[in-house]
């Protein structure tokens, strides 16, 4: 019965990424790998027959990308949190990918463009990698100091985006700030939304321009939390879109 039930569910999806061009195809052929693997071989049988999910740390090298109000750069509290992340994800037996693992950013030392080179180079990781879904690690930051909260961005139209981006933010808010009144926000701009077919999302966990979080931001205890809470949202998203989560 089960197995039946399997193959009905690949049989839809695979109608709809037949029907589908572009983004929304590739997310539901995600969904195909997925529900392949468990039929194949069951979660965690073997490297192959696990999910794999990417998670990129946003800039790195000669770009430090946002430099909070108490110095402190961006890059290295991306890797802190995506490193951490990994870790949490990898216990619950899903393959991770970084595409970073060091300080250093995807360029040649003699680039023309290293920021065009390095997002390039994150892009054909994801492509090579073809996950489940990709989740960007970053740091905000505002003119205004007052502003503060973390904050999960998607491709504007991406079903599986804003249901990850959703399920991502809601425990943020629930973790760290209840007061933190902030929503998911689709986006069409942004380089590593605009150009990864699958589903992906960009985790603000907070602005490096208020004293308040910044501070907050450099602590390793709070790093793990939020590592603690986006692993649960790409766990809920899991349940509730592949419908897999008791196979974890």
């Amino acid at each position: 019965m089960e197995q039946k039930a399997l193959k009905l569910i690949m049989a839809g999806l695979l109608i709809l990424s037949m029907a589908l061009t572009g983004r929304k195809a590739a997310e539901y052929v995600g969904a195909m790998h997925a529900v392949n693997a468990l039929r194949e071989t069951g979660m965690g049988a073997d490297d192959s027959g696990r999910l794999c999910v990417v998670v990129d740390a946003g800039h790195g090298g000669d770009d430090p990308g946002k430099i909070g109000i108490n110095g402190a750069p961006e890059k290295d509290i991306n890797l802190q949190i995506a490193q951490k992340l990994k870790k949490y994800l990898e216990a619950e037996d899903v393959e991770v990918v970084l595409t970073r693992e060091t300080e250093d950013g995807l360029y040649d030392a003699h680039a023309s463009n290293k920021k065009v080179q390095d997002m390039k180079r994150r892009i054909e990781i994801i492509e090579k990698t073809d996950p489940v879904l990709t989740v960007s690690i970053h740091q905000n930051s505002y003119p205004e100091e007052y502003v503060h909260g973390a904050q999960v961005f998607y491709y504007t139209g991406s079903m599986g985006g804003e249901t990850l981006a959703s399920g991502i933010q809601d425990q943020l808010v629930r973790g760290l700030d209840p007061e933190n009144h902030r929503k998911v926000k689709a986006n069409d701009s942004y380089y590593l939304l605009k150009k990864t077919k699958g589903t992906i999302v960009i985790v603000e966990c907070g602005f490096l321009s208020n004293q308040a979080e910044a501070e907050k931001l450099c602590d390793e205890e709070y790093q793990d939390r939020i590592a603690w809470l986006i692993h649960k949202g790409i766990l809920r998203y899991l349940k509730q879109y592949l419908s897999i989560l008791s196979y974890l």
